[in-house]
């Protein structure tokens, strides 16, 4: 099976100041994106709106099939490259902190919602996501969604890895002073759990908020093929489900598991061969 080049896009700095910035920097990464030949762009949490927005989430929320994912579409159908973008997803009366995958020719393939909110900011500007696991197929790799303080949780990531996920795409608003995440937690989630992990973090302030950037791609043997610094980045790693295959072979956490000791956290069942 052919690998699946992905890019990560670590950025912006600052909330935008419109969404046409926004969809003018999204596009300049996706041309880049198709130039290096990869097939999916992972932006980072909040990339349509910014992520320090007060009150003015409510305001800036929009449906999932709104007119942000009608321009993520066109930008993605032009150039050929699978867009994962974050945004307030308005729901009703409930504003959620929301990803959307966008297939290369510009169909919703996944949208996922924040399960694990961080901090007073966004426990009182969103609601919770009830779904722990959403995924999608793309050039025959499937690829899970989870949204930063999400993936710091075990359990989520296992339930991914169990549910099939070879990729897990995790759009992130990381601040200071908590980089242990990318450098090291990252790394021993993959490989306890056997899965790629794109994370496509911000830098620089917006308002009280500090990124830590240090955006990566981790791999299933715990190495970091490639990993941003903290300003402006761009990163290209192949995902090779052949090498994923291999390493679950030798490291056999999967299926060494002992369900029955721990029925609690196996509500998932067995892995998928």
């Amino acid at each position: 099976m052919t690998p699946l080049r992905t890019a990560l896009l670590q950025g912006p700095g600052g909330v935008p100041a419109s969404r046409a910035d926004s969809l003018a920097a999204l596009d300049q990464a996706a041309a880049r994106a198709a130039a290096a030949g990869a097939r999916l762009l992972v932006t980072p949490e909040l990339s349509l709106t910014g992520y320090a927005l007060g009150g003015a989430v409510a305001a800036v929320a929009e449906p999932a099939d709104g007119p942000g994912a009608e321009a993520v579409g066109r930008i993605a159908a032009e150039h050929g490259v699978a867009v994962v973008y974050g945004y307030p997803e308005r729901d009703g009366d409930a504003v959620y902190n929301a990803v959307q995958l966008i297939g290369p020719t510009g169909e919703r393939l996944a949208g996922y919602r924040k399960t694990h909110l961080y901090g007073s900011f966004e426990g009182g500007a969103f609601r919770p996501g009830t779904q722990p696991v959403v995924q999608a197929e793309l050039d025959g790799v499937t690829v899970g969604l989870l949204v930063c303080y999400d993936v710091e949780f075990p359990e989520t990531v296992r339930a991914h890895a169990l549910a099939g996920t070879e990729l897990l795409l995790v759009p992130t608003a990381l601040m200071r002073p908590f980089e242990i995440v990318p450098n090291t937690l990252l790394p021993a989630r993959a490989y306890e759990s056997q899965l790629y992990i794109a994370y496509a973090n911000r830098h620089g302030t917006e308002g009280e908020f500090s990124f830590a950037g240090l955006s990566c791609v981790v791999a299933p043997d715990g190495s970091v093929p490639v990993r941003a610094g903290t300003g402006e980045d761009f990163l290209v790693a192949d995902v090779d489900p052949a090498a994923l295959a291999a390493s679950r072979a030798a490291n056999p956490y999967l299926t060494d598991r002992r369900p029955e000791l721990y029925p609690s956290l196996c509500s998932q069942g067995e892995p998928r061969r």
